[in-house]
């Protein structure tokens, strides 16, 4: 396993980005720079990306990148980070022709930065930055809405069971994990709360 060493001499040769966010401006690494950071320090590493959703309009992605540890007769897979990232069509300029790309990319670099590559200030790229900077308030909340009610319907449709462990983890533009943990409770109660009524 490769040391902080490696890894901060690998993040320090990347090329960063300066993006404004509020009222600073950071420096942001993106996901490219990340992946040749990453393939400097594991040149025979993994970086598998998974689409585990993808209909009406709505797309998430699940990555892992990891190493395969040589041990005696056998290798083990090691996983270093991971990442889930969700997209709208037609949420932002570039999701109304790329927004599967757009979501494998945010997923495969929240992996990346979750492994310790490229997250001098942050996990976000800087795509994801500068798109909620230039969206207006009334934008976002159209986002958050259309986010909350497609989720609520994937959650429905599959019985609350197997998309739980991913809905915690997605933060689409303009939003928080936070407020996705009240929703999802919120939609919990619901289900539960009608599954009883039809009980009597």
């Amino acid at each position: 396993m490769a040391t902080y060493e490696e890894i901060k001499k690998a993040n320090d040769e990347t090329i960063k980005t300066p993006i404004k966010a509020g009222n600073t401006t950071k420096n942001y690494v993106e996901v490219n720079e990340r992946i040749k950071a990453f393939r400097k320090v594991y040149p025979d590493g993994f970086i598998i990306n998974n689409m585990i959703c993808h209909e009406n309009g709505l797309c998430i992605f699940h990555s892992e990148v990891g190493f395969y540890r040589n041990l005696e007769g056998y290798s083990e897979r090691v996983v270093l980070g991971t990442g889930t990232a969700y997209e709208n069509e037609g949420a932002s300029f570039i999701n109304k022709t790329s927004y599967i790309e757009n979501c494998e990319t945010s997923a495969c670099g929240r992996a990346l930065g979750m492994a310790g590559f490229g997250i001098d200030e942050d996990v976000a790229s800087a795509n994801e930055v500068s798109e909620v900077n230039a969206m207006s308030d009334e934008e976002k909340e159209k986002i958050r809405v259309k986010a909350l009610n497609d989720l609520r319907n994937l959650y429905e449709k599959n019985g609350g069971k197997t998309w739980d462990k991913y809905l915690k983890e997605i933060a689409p533009n303009g939003m928080n994990n936070d407020i996705y943990k009240v929703e999802m409770a919120r939609l919990k109660k619901e289900i539960t709360d009608k599954a009883e009524k039809e009980k009597v």
